[in-house]
């Protein structure tokens, strides 16, 4: 039985300026632009730069998407930044219509798409939790019977009398959680807000949408960056790009064509942060022109880092990823004690690593940049390194593990 249908659907923005806050502002700011002037609200050294604008006042956040999910089926959604996926699940839950197409469901949904949807700021926990039930045309008596399950997953029973504007992001995110996978909706739609949640919570969530959908048949959609959560979690996946579906099939599927889609040698600079990985390159030792580590040679990780302040104690990690997000290794500052003082400017860390011991392949990679105190710069951006070997086969065989270390084998008679 299908739970969820969608044909054809296209949502297009268009884009504009934001108004000014009063009728007299806007009023002038239109004759301005009709005699070709510049708008006098402009902030200081803003430019009305006509040139970098597109050719259209409109943008498609999605274009001719077709899909079925049965019912049952826990389905990862995945794909960049900007790629549309939010805004897809804001099309599936009804929070927007689509521009074009058509959506069709059976059941009600419960969805959990950014923190503080569906929940009233002035309202407790207790009050919040009767409203998304009657939002979802549940009766008192069936939300006071999940009422007790409700506040104990969440893990907030000393404040569910207390204004959820009291509330800090972690709380927000556990209530709503639990509101939306116990209470009796037919279909869940889950967004990257569990990132917001610790570690352990994730893990507790993640069992329970295994439980919904398994135990209880229901249907679930979950978005995240995190492959090796939705590998454990589903069995289907759509991906998006640039507003487009550019796949939907079994999830280890999706997974390898995102990740050999995202391939990059080429960092995409955080800039906006103070602290920032500026560059990176790997190559073996001695020769900093090979693109390419070797395994069970001697190769060197190079780090460039810009940073808008002098700072103290910072530590650097990185994780090598296989095609479907489990982490191989890390080597980690950290794990020996070990920790840079940052000047102003750009700053070059060296990671050599002996006899480096992964298997000719693509690793998708992660760098870490921070102190004990916070993250400054996580990039997670499609990084590829290349590893090359010299064993005598095809392709890679991986049948036997990733790695391979130094190892004598000989023949002793007697």
């Amino acid at each position: 039985m299908l739970a969820l249908k969608a044909e054809n659907i296209s949502k297009q923005y268009r884009l504009g300026q934001v108004g000014t806050g009063t009728l007299t502002h806007d009023l002038n700011r239109f004759w301005h632009k009709v005699r070709g002037k510049e708008d006098p609200y402009l902030m200081i050294g803003e430019s009305n730069d006509r040139s970098a604008k597109g050719s259209s006042e409109y943008v498609w956040s999605l274009r001719d998407i077709n899909f079925e999910i049965e019912q049952g089926d826990a389905v990862g959604i995945i794909g960049r930044n900007g790629a549309g996926k939010s805004t897809l699940l804001k099309l599936l839950s009804k929070v927007t219509k689509p521009t074009t197409g058509k959506i069709y469901t059976n059941g009600r949904i419960a969805s959990l798409l950014e923190v503080g949807t569906g929940f009233h700021p002035e309202m407790t926990g207790r009050e919040n939790v009767y409203l998304n039930g009657a939002i979802l045309g549940m009766t008192k008596k069936e939300i006071s019977r999940k009422f007790d399950e409700i506040v104990d997953f969440s893990g907030v029973e000393r404040y569910i009398d207390t204004p959820v504007k009291r509330y800090s992001s972690g709380m927000y995110v556990r209530l709503a959680f639990a509101v939306a996978a116990h209470l009796e909706s037919e279909i869940l739609i889950v967004d990257e807000v569990l990132a917001v949640g610790d570690a352990e919570f994730q893990k507790k969530c993640l069992g329970k949408m295994g439980d919904v959908t398994k135990g209880e048949g229901r249907t679930i959609l979950f978005v995240s960056h995190n492959l090796p959560s939705i590998l454990q979690l589903c069995q289907k996946g759509i991906m998006l790009e640039n507003g487009l579906l550019k796949g939907s099939s079994d999830i280890k599927s999706i997974i390898s064509l995102y990740t050999h889609n995202s391939d990059s040698e080429n960092i995409i600079p955080n800039s906006h942060k103070n602290i920032y990985l500026k560059d990176f390159k790997s190559y073996r030792k001695g020769n900093d022109d090979s693109e390419n580590l070797q395994t069970m040679q001697d190769g060197v990780l190079e780090f460039r880092i810009q940073s808008n302040k002098n700072i103290k104690n910072i530590k650097i990690g990185i994780g090598f990823n296989d095609d479907l997000g489990n982490r191989l290794f890390t080597p980690f500052s950290g794990h020996f004690q070990q920790t840079f003082d940052l000047s102003s400017g750009e700053n070059i860390i060296f990671c050599e690593i002996p006899s480096f011991p992964l298997k000719s392949g693509k690793y998708n990679c992660e760098i870490y940049i921070g102190d004990n105190s916070e993250t400054h710069d996580y990039y997670d951006k499609g990084l590829k390194i290349n590893v090359k070997d010299n064993f005598k086969q095809e392709k890679p065989d991986y049948s036997q593990g990733y790695f391979t270390i130094n190892q004598t084998w000989t023949n002793e008679r007697k």
